[in-house]
């Protein structure tokens, strides 16, 4: 059990190093020069190529300007809570549900307003898949030939290769969508 604990706070100072390192805006061999250790060996301990030693803690704590216990604390688990503006576009009021990676998924609640009734003359096409689910409202899909009410508690998915519209049929719609970038892109930028 004590192998156990003592790899789980040299993972953990590992990872305060990094972070704090990175915090401070500093290179591996900035804090190397400030805490008297080669480089090398400050990449293996950061990367756990090479086990912390005790007398390594202070000199790195003094080099990240923070106390020991500052450097053995376990991390603050981030705000999970995802913090985004929402944003309008085409008569349609965004609030993201999710933080923007590099790619893959993005889940939105969407409003979409009583004044957005009429499909373009040319649908959309474009990559990707879109996935709906109505809290409220009656959302009018067209997806290629056909034209689908969709109810509240309802749930649509479609290929968005096929030329693709939704509006509102009769007063606003709530939903919960899904897009993937590419469709993100169309229905947010285009």
């Amino acid at each position: 059990m004590q192998a156990n604990h003592e790899d789980s706070v040299d993972a953990r100072v590992r990872r305060r190093l990094r972070e704090l390192r990175n915090q401070h805006g500093l290179t591996l061999e900035e804090v190397a020069g400030r805490s008297n250790i080669d480089v090398s060996t400050l990449s293996r301990l950061e990367s756990g190529k090479r086990r912390l030693a005790l007398d390594h803690l202070p000199r790195l704590a003094a080099a990240l300007s923070v106390s020991t216990d500052e450097l053995l604390r376990e991390p603050e688990a981030p705000d999970p809570r995802v913090r985004a503006n929402s944003h309008t576009h085409h008569c349609i009021t965004y609030w993201p549900l999710t933080r923007q990676p590099a790619g893959g998924l993005h889940a939105y609640k969407i409003r979409i307003s009583a004044r957005r009734k009429t499909p373009p003359e040319e649908l959309p096409v474009h990559e990707g898949q879109d996935w709906m689910y109505v809290l409220s409202g009656r959302l009018r899909l067209i997806v290629g030939e056909n034209d689908f009410i969709v109810k509240p508690g309802e749930a649509v998915e479609f290929s968005t290769w096929t030329p693709h519209w939704f509006g509102a049929v009769d007063g606003p719609v709530e939903a919960i969508t899904i897009f993937g970038p590419h469709g993100e892109r169309l229905h947010l930028h285009a």
